[in-house]
């Protein structure tokens, strides 16, 4: 009941009292090896979706990138986790941890936004992973996540939560 309660508490404090239709842009300070380096294979996330300790965690970890090698130079590396630290979420949104190896799709925030989506969503070869923004969101390159703009893959109903 206790850490039902804690959840129930963590989940509201970050969550907005009306969904936004537009997310905060990449920061305007992201170097350009951002996008051209984490952009080149998937989605260059937005800094606030981790805390700071867990960015250190993914960049300190390249050579072993969920599955690839995506180690970098260390000049690079250093100005891509100075800016993803810089521009990292508070830790407190965080609060039940975001796996190890840290994964924005372990968040209490991404677990809420996406519900109880079927896992064949996330395996269908149309999505891949739920790390795959852009498969359900067309417009997340450009930081659109709005339930209104959402487009689900054929063959699979899209889900309503008083955020859509």
């Amino acid at each position: 009941m206790k850490k039902t309660l804690l959840h129930a508490l963590a989940v509201a404090m970050f969550l907005p009292s009306s969904a936004p239709a537009h997310q905060p842009d990449i920061p305007q300070d992201a170097p350009a090896s951002y996008k051209a380096e984490c952009g080149s294979c998937h989605l260059a996330f937005l800094p606030a979706l981790l805390c700071d300790s867990d960015w250190r965690d993914v960049m300190a970890q390249l050579d072993k990138h969920y599955g690839d090698n995506a180690g970098l130079d260390d000049r690079t590396r250093q100005e891509i986790e100075d800016f993803l630290v810089r521009n990292a979420g508070a830790r407190w949104r965080m609060l039940f941890g975001s796996g190890d190896p840290p994964r924005l799709t372990a968040t209490v925030w991404f677990n809420h936004e996406h519900g109880k989506l079927a896992e064949a969503v996330w395996s269908d070869k149309r999505v891949g992973s739920a790390a795959n923004c852009g498969a359900c969101h067309p417009g997340a390159e450009r930081g659109l996540f709005s339930g209104r703009d959402l487009t689900m893959p054929p063959g699979y109903e899209r889900r309503r939560n008083g955020a859509d």
